[in-house]
């Protein structure tokens, strides 16, 4: 990526590659060595001496940054830590060590020669952090924390975020995320009972744009698993595209796109509650004040929940600052246009569904089903024809 780019990535989970090492990393270049991959990011307080820290991206590791001069590689809960001092010398070792280990880890080197722009500190194993400048656009925990990946920060041109992640109130809510229930297993919830949505691997690629193009990441493999056993019901492939705000357009645009098939040689029925699809929970402030409103001009809890619409907005105030976010369904999904779940009791809550409370759909094997949605978040209070516009854009989108 050339100085000018605007866009840039941190905590990139890329697939093992079996190469030599090179003199490139110590550069803060990229280089594989055996199970070991380095991956050059800037952190907001880099190490002095040049290493920031080794970092295990295989769940259940975790990377927890100490507050003193040394990282820390963390080894599952009931297992010692191991002290990844930051010398040149010391993390070669490490890494030598951790590859002798089949462990996948990442190397989060200084790359201040020539960065375009400081693409911010790994807040944890799996996530990746997109940025304009050196403002947050989007966070996407890459691997399932606990039970399922999501986008868990999104924001709009002006840097509010409108999502909240894991609130206390219902623990299974996770900013922006995509759950149903397969053949009876519900991966919404997060019960012993429930399934999980398990990171299996995928580049997380970063397309060098320009200002106010976007950054994709993708394409992502995750496997739906079932309780107990873990045997997989589904195959996810899946390409999350952020596109913050351009002079042409005055709108942060986030694009999900998930194609679902079966793991193995039966079919899988999908079913869920009514909410169940793809789900927004937003920040506590909107919790209320807010207001509804759809493609067909309709409005309130009254006039959007349980309709069929090719989209769905909802205007709040973000921590004293007036938002709008829409959520598009894509013609080309099935059960287009989609029945929308929204309420504004108790907390805000919008999901596109695909009616699974009515209609189970049922995936046959060698079938996928693809589903394109995108999420639009503008500063202010927008009308639907600034929101129309919007999603007019986002289908003609390639």
């Amino acid at each position: 990526m050339s100085a000018a780019t605007g866009l840039t990535l941190a905590g990139e989970v890329r697939p093992v590659r079996a190469a030599s090492a090179s003199a490139t990393c110590a550069a803060g270049g990229e280089a594989s060595l055996g199970r070991i991959d380095w991956i050059p990011t800037r952190s907001e307080a880099n190490d002095p001496r040049g290493l920031d820290a080794v970092c295990l991206f295989l769940n259940p590791w975790q990377y927890s940054p100490s507050r003193k001069s040394r990282r820390t590689a963390m080894r599952p809960s009931n297992a010692a830590r191991w002290p990844v001092w930051p010398s040149v010398r010391a993390g070669w070792l490490a890494c030598w060590l951790f590859a002798a280990m089949g462990l996948e880890a990442s190397w989060a080197a200084d790359n201040s020669a020539g960065a375009p722009q400081s693409a911010g500190a790994l807040q944890a194993s799996g996530t990746v952090v997109v940025k304009s400048g050196s403002r947050t656009v989007a966070v996407y925990q890459a691997v399932e924390n606990p039970a399922k990946p999501y986008v868990a920060v999104l924001c709009s041109p002006g840097g509010v975020n409108v999502l909240r992640d894991s609130p206390a109130d219902h623990k299974h809510h996770h900013g922006v995320m995509f759950a149903v229930a397969a053949n009876g297993i519900d991966f919404w919830s997060e019960t012993a009972k429930c399934g999980r949505q398990v990171h299996r691997g995928g580049p997380l690629d970063e397309n060098s744009p320009q200002d106010g193009q976007r950054v994709v990441i993708g394409p992502q493999r995750i496997e739906w698993v079932g309780p107990g056993d873990g045997k997989p019901l589904l195959q996810e492939t899946r390409r999350i595209a952020i596109q913050p705000a351009a002079p042409s357009a005055a709108f942060t645009l986030l694009v999900w796109e998930s194609e679902l098939r079966t793991a193995a040689g039966d079919p899988v029925t999908l079913t869920g509650a009514p909410y169940f699809g793809l789900g927004m929970r937003f920040v506590a402030s909107m919790d209320v004040g807010g207001s509804f409103v759809n493609a067909e001009g309709k409005t309130g809890v009254s006039g959007t929940n349980n309709v069929r619409s090719a989209w769905c907005a909802y205007s709040a105030s973000a921590d004293g600052k007036p938002v709008t976010v829409a959520m598009f369904d894509a013609p080309t999904n099935v059960r287009h246009p989609a029945t929308w779940f929204t309420m504004d009791q108790g907390f805000a809550y919008l999901s596109a569904t695909l009616d699974l409370s009515r209609q189970p759909l049922e995936i046959q094997p060698g079938k996928a089903l693809k589903l394109r949605y995108g999420v639009a978040v503008w500063d202010g209070k927008v009308g639907p024809e600034p929101i129309a516009a919007a999603y007019r854009s986002f289908v003609e989108q390639p």
